[in-house]
């Protein structure tokens, strides 16, 4: 029994279909939904880290209507539950170069090394991959990748050994010391905590003394700048430019990003007056 674990569902499609394709992979594939490169890692005594991350999100999609529920916690414990019990399961770790992926990598370990021999990783950072029409690419996530590709990285499996336990564990409990609002990939397994306004840059870069839908903003800053946040993380960000004054806003601000525009204060004028002198 293998249990595949990865970031988010777009990942999971495409290893769903490589375990179909190849029977030598069969086993569950666990989806971690939460991003642990944005948000609190720290949590208060007698607090659970799915509490903590829940009321995050909850803060974030900003929307009562909406609960938020984190529970990776649960799935993670409930694998080693079952590592404990069968000892011919294993766990494959399929890590892009993607600072969502590798924060879980780095979390698991505490749950996931005493199975050690049993615990492999699958890190395809910098290596080429073919796309549906045969041309080498380097992706940076695993939902990237075609079903038949992922089979040939099966290959790619290795067992984390006490070293990297070590070395990689302490690398988590520093970033839970520091407590940031974002944290970036720097290279390798190497993550820099950031602080929360860490995009707010790019994003406002798309804004204009027009008004414009949020969610064309949001969308903009992901494909131009490749952000490795949500539109709901940005559309976050958009709420706080707005309370510290640096967007103006129309529409509802508690609903979705299609719901509300928002735009650079003024009309402008001064930009073009300055430009004309």
């Amino acid at each position: 029994m293998i249990y595949h674990i990865v970031t988010g569902e777009a990942a999971a499609a495409p290893l769903k279909d490589a375990i179909i394709m190849d029977p030598s992979m069969a086993g569950e594939v666990v989806v971690m939904k939460d991003t642990l490169n944005i948000g609190p890692l720290q949590k208060e005594e007698d607090q659970k880290f799915s509490e903590m991350r829940s009321a995050y999100w909850q803060m974030v999609i900003n929307n009562e209507k909406v609960p938020a529920m984190v529970d990776d916690m649960e799935r993670l414990l409930e694998v080693s539950l079952q590592l404990s019990k069968n000892e011919d399961a294993v766990v494959w770790v399929w890590m892009a170069p993607w600072p969502a992926d590798l924060c879980l990598y780095h979390w698991i370990l505490k749950y996931l090394g005493n199975y050690l021999g049993r615990f492999f990783v699958i890190n395809i950072a910098g290596l080429p991959f073919l796309d549906e029409n045969g041309k080498i690419f380097f992706p940076k996530s695993i939902g990237e990748i075609l079903p038949k590709e992922l089979v040939k990285a099966k290959k790619l499996a290795r067992a984390v050994n006490a070293a990297e336990l070590e070395t990689d564990g302490e690398e988590w409990r520093k970033l839970i010391i520091e407590n940031a609002g974002v944290r970036t990939l720097e290279g390798g397994k190497r993550l820099l905590s950031r602080n929360e306004d860490y995009y707010d840059t790019q994003i406002i870069s798309f804004a204009s003394h027009q008004f414009q839908k949020a969610s064309r903003i949001a969308n903009q800053a992901l494909n131009r700048y490749n952000l490795p946040v949500s539109d709901t993380f940005i559309g976050w960000r958009l709420r706080k430019l707005v309370d510290t004054g640096r967007l103006q806003i129309q529409g509802e601000l508690t609903k979705t990003l299609k719901d509300f525009e928002v735009k650079l204060p003024g009309d402008g004028a001064d930009a073009q007056l300055n430009l004309a002198v």
